[in-house]
């Protein structure tokens, strides 16, 4: 598919990023590191006379203003509750700042590894984790930002690839009458859950969005945060089959419980949120495919075989769902 010319992150050069952060005071050392980061455009980049900061440019057009501050306040909320997040950097009372129609926020830089969450001892400290974060998500709600919704991940999602012709053409039928069940299961689930509290949510936790020290996790972005049940911040932090995932999911649970009251009528969310997920993450795949850097990082996208393992795959998610809730 064509792409419009030039793309907006085309103006974001070496010169530019540099401009960026000196503007706010800082002089650079001109290095800079490119980070992993797709949605954004997230950078390394040395201060003379100090260590490297984390400079994030917010992608244009996909967060209201209004809807980064919320971000950045709940990052500051839990930061100031000693929950282990890496807030942004508040200069002059601002922690969003513009150049050249580029918005951005500066961040200390902090490592860490991603976790492997394979022992007991490591799912409960990442459930405590989370049951704080959790207890402070349940002070207020997000007014700017999204919440989970079955319209917005997983109908409308599956509209904009059948209508851009994502499908290729011998799995368009399947696709369309797969996902139309698939939405209907899923609205049952969430009518079996209804009444759980919604509560200001990381809402992209899987490991590789957490990182681990000595001192245990903390995430580093809250990016994706969002209105949401909690199960949403626990199930892609499991794996395996069914029994498997009762057991570690049972384990954060057991952490979690010490800060936070899980409510147990989400359990029935658990595979109903991982196939809006698969849906939503095959349109965002297809909507930034303007932007060049998705071609060379995904070039298996536009493969037919790719698609056939995702039919496939969402197949398989409607036999999951059947099963019914895991069972702690």
């Amino acid at each position: 598919m064509p792409r419009p010319d030039p793309h907006p992150y085309d103006r974001l050069t070496p010169d530019a990023i540099i401009a960026a952060v000196e503007s706010l005071g800082r002089i650079s050392d001109r290095r800079i590191l490119a980070l992993n980061s797709y949605e954004n455009r997230v950078y390394q980049v040395g201060i003379e006379g100090g260590s490297p900061i984390i400079v994030k440019f917010y992608r244009p057009e996909r967060w209201t203003t209004e809807a980064i501050y919320e971000e950045h306040g709940f990052a500051l909320e839990l930061a100031a509750a000693e929950i282990p997040v890496v807030p942004p950097q508040v200069r002059n009372g601002k922690t969003l700042f513009t150049y050249e129609s580029f918005r951005f926020a500066i961040f200390e830089r902090r490592g860490g590894r991603w976790p492997e969450l394979g022992s007991r001892t490591e799912r409960e400290w990442m459930g405590r984790f989370l049951g704080r974060m959790h207890m402070v998500g349940r002070r207020q709600r997000f007014r700017h930002r999204g919440r989970i919704s079955i319209e917005t991940l997983g109908v409308d999602s599956r509209n904009y690839l059948l209508e851009n012709r994502w499908i290729p053409p011998h799995l368009e039928s399947a696709y369309d009458s797969l996902t139309s069940d698939l939405l209907e299961h899923i609205e049952n689930a969430f009518d079996d859950a209804r009444g759980a509290a919604e509560i200001r949510l990381h809402g992209d936790c899987h490991r590789g969005n957490v990182l681990w020290t000595d001192d245990g996790p903390h995430f580093v972005d809250l990016d994706d945060c969002l209105m949401g049940p909690a199960i949403q911040d626990l199930w892609m932090l499991i794996a395996g089959n069914r029994a498997e995932m009762s057991e570690q999911l049972a384990q954060l649970l057991n952490g979690y419980a010490q800060f936070a009251t899980f409510d147990t009528r989400e359990l029935v969310l658990v595979e109903s949120l991982r196939t809006l997920r698969m849906i939503h993450y095959a349109a965002w795949l297809a909507r930034r495919w303007t932007d060049p850097a998705f071609p060379q990082a995904f070039p298996w996208f536009q493969e037919p075989r790719y698609w056939e393992t995702h039919v496939l795959q969402l197949r398989e998610q409607l036999a999951a769902i059947a099963e019914g809730p895991l069972i702690l």
